[in-house]
């Protein structure tokens, strides 16, 4: 008859060896699933923002029909707007617009189109936030590509 003591026991539980594997292959597929997300996330706010700067360009056209056809000088009057007589409207926008990395969209009248009229210019640094002159990141509303 065999001694209880060189029997052994098993006890329920995982091995130091499977945990590792499980943490092992868990990283994987981590590795391979969050750079993925990051890119729909990036592309969402790229969206985003071409959506918002539709939204605004439509906002400047309402404020341009109480105005004889001009537009404002600056964003600033979507929030304090004024009829062509000078009276107080109701605001077009709640709040400054902004980008979807909220930072302030950005707003030219470009007069310089031979005498045909005013085109509005509306931008975005987009996602780094940075000035870059038209670089690839920036997103806009006169380039039908968007960036």
């Amino acid at each position: 008859m065999k001694s209880h003591r060189n029997r052994r026991r098993s006890r329920p539980g995982f091995t130091l060896l499977e945990v590792l594997l499980v943490l092992v292959i868990l990283g994987v597929i981590a590795a391979l699933v969050v750079p993925r997300l990051t890119g729909a996330q990036e592309e969402g706010n790229i969206l985003a923002t071409k959506t918002k700067l539709a939204q605004v360009e439509q906002s400047l056209g309402f404020y341009a029909g109480f105005n004889n056809g001009r537009p404002p000088e600056s964003l600033d009057m979507l929030l304090n707007p004024i009829d062509k007589d000078g009276r107080p409207m109701a605001p077009i926008e709640k709040e400054y617009p902004k980008d979807a990395w909220g930072n302030d969209i950005q707003y030219m009248l470009d007069t310089n189109l031979n005498g045909t009229g005013v085109a509005i210019r509306l931008w975005s640094f987009g996602p780094d936030g940075v000035n870059n002159q038209g670089a690839p990141d920036d997103i806009n509303n006169w380039d039908k590509e968007g960036t």
